[in-house]
């Protein structure tokens, strides 16, 4: 049965609250994929030119396609970190790894066509070099963690960790049912929820307070996802979608809550620390006479 198309952008949509808040564009495409595309042709050099020059132009489409796959994961990686305030560096440095593939596929492919050493070479180099000019370097350091205590960060970066797979996985069962008003819905909420976790990962000391809304609380809206895309899927269920909305907003609202609770919890230490420094540069005498005090 033909179905009518629909969405938040559509006559009649209702818009949905902070589907794209922060959202950029993804820089893991367009150069990235010229890169997978750019080495096909060594097929068909791979063939009709003897054993030798085929295993070499196989090694070296190998090599580049491995170079543009590790040159997209450094990117992803590196978004990811730039995404959060306080984060550790990649473990692998992939873009570099991916340079080098990419060098190395390049001196492979020279060899093959012309042989010789000084040209591979030089490709090798000149690729290695636009690589690095083109995506650059991975990032070499921790940001954000001068002075944290870097085992609750630990425990903060797994937790965030494993709300984001059942985010990932609440995604993937409402895109079976293939309706786009409950996906915008989704995203909604994964925004807010993404605020809190941001919240978290700023102060790690709120992860007390949060631990239940990152773990148990995701879980159980997971586990309702999934079910509700296995209903709707069968018979198109239009009570169980409408329960299902009530509970993506009842959980919108109750992440929002806590994140603002949060924040106000946080501005509260700030304002009980300024006072607090306040009262002892007065009891030693360094605190400069206030204005009203000095007229007197």
């Amino acid at each position: 049965m033909a179905r009518r198309f629909g969405g938040r952008f559509s006559p009649g949509g209702a818009p949905t609250k902070g589907d794209y808040r922060d959202a950029a564009r993804t820089r893991a495409g367009g150069r990235v994929n010229l890169l997978f595309l750019a080495p096909l042709p060594l097929i068909w050099n791979a063939f009709g030119n003897g054993p030798m020059v085929m295993a070499l132009s196989l090694v070296a489409l190998g090599t580049l396609l491995l170079g543009a796959w590790l040159t997209r994961e450094g990117l992803l990686a590196q978004e990811a970190y730039e995404a959060r305030r306080v984060a550790r560096r990649p473990a692998i440095p992939r873009k570099l790894f991916g340079a080098a593939l990419t060098g190395a596929g390049l001196a492979l492919a020279s060899f093959a066509l012309a042989g010789g050493l000084a040209e591979p070479v030089i490709y090798g180099i000149v690729g290695t070099a636009l690589h690095v000019a083109a995506f650059g370097p991975d990032p070499m350091k921790d940001k954000g963690m001068e002075g944290v205590d870097t085992f609750q960060t630990d425990r903060v970066a797994r937790l965030v960790d494993q709300a984001e797979a059942h985010l990932a996985a609440m995604s993937e069962a409402i895109r079976r049912t293939g309706d786009r008003e409950v996906a915008a819905r989704v995203e909604s909420f994964q925004s807010e929820v993404r605020d809190l976790l941001r919240t978290v990962e700023n102060d790690p000391r709120d992860l007390t307070a949060a631990r239940k809304f990152m773990s148990v609380y995701l879980q159980g809206a997971r586990d309702a996802s999934r079910k509700f895309a296995d209903l709707y899927t069968r018979g198109h269920d239009m009570q169980a979608r409408a329960d299902y909305l009530a509970l993506l907003t009842d959980l919108e609202q109750s992440f929002s809550a806590k994140t603002r609770r949060l924040m106000l919890d946080d501005r509260s230490d700030l304002t009980v620390e300024i006072e607090v420094l306040r009262d002892r540069l007065g009891r030693e005498g360094l605190r400069p006479p206030s204005p009203d005090a000095a007229n007197q």
